[in-house]
């Protein structure tokens, strides 16, 4: 039987190193040998918040799917009309602005949603030219489940990460980039 010398021993530090050594430490690896000069510190904060929100937004897709097939983006308008505060009702415009898409894109999202029965456009009572999007009856049942389900699988992957202190720390670290990132 050999001996083990100390010296052979995994240090459980190098593993847990070994384990958090990720894609983006490989992109920003991959930089530092051809590009020692640049300082890839925005690279490994934007590229992990990059792939996580693609992730989080297949999971949270997937959780939507349920409720009569919704995807992200038909969920953004029920939840914006929900947000709203009842009679649940937004112009086409108030909703474009929030959602930031474009109105063709908006337009295409209330066709959907509105054969689905999950809303109704219907004449502004105070613009002859214009409409009011309304969240219909089960409209509002279904978005309420839906919320449940992906904020489920938000709160799964934050639980399965952090520590409910760290969960707030992030979010404030967040809350304060994107406050000087978005124009």
């Amino acid at each position: 039987m050999d001996r083990i010398d100390s010296s052979d021993r995994i240090d459980p530090t190098d593993r847990a190193e070994e384990r958090a050594h990720d894609a983006v430490d490989a992109i920003a690896d991959q930089w530092a040998v051809v590009r020692p000069d640049l300082d890839t510190l925005p690279m490994a904060v934007f590229g992990r918040i990059y792939r996580l929100a693609a992730a989080m937004r297949g999971r949270v897709d997937k959780a939507y799917s349920p409720y009569g097939g919704m995807s992200l983006g038909e969920f953004d308008v029920l939840a914006t009309l929900r947000r709203s505060g009842a009679p649940y009702t937004l112009s086409p415009r108030e909703l474009t602005a929030t959602l930031m898409i474009t109105t063709g894109g908006m337009t295409g999202r209330l066709d959907k949603l509105e054969k689905a029965g999950l809303l109704s456009r219907n004449p502004d009572p105070n613009d002859r030219r214009g409409l009011r999007v309304t969240l219909s009856e089960h409209g509002k049942e279904l978005v309420d489940q839906a919320v449940g389900a992906g904020l489920a699988q938000q709160r799964e992957a934050l639980e399965a990460a952090l520590t409910p202190e760290e969960a707030e720390q992030l979010a404030g670290l967040l809350r304060k980039l994107l406050a000087t990132t978005v124009v």
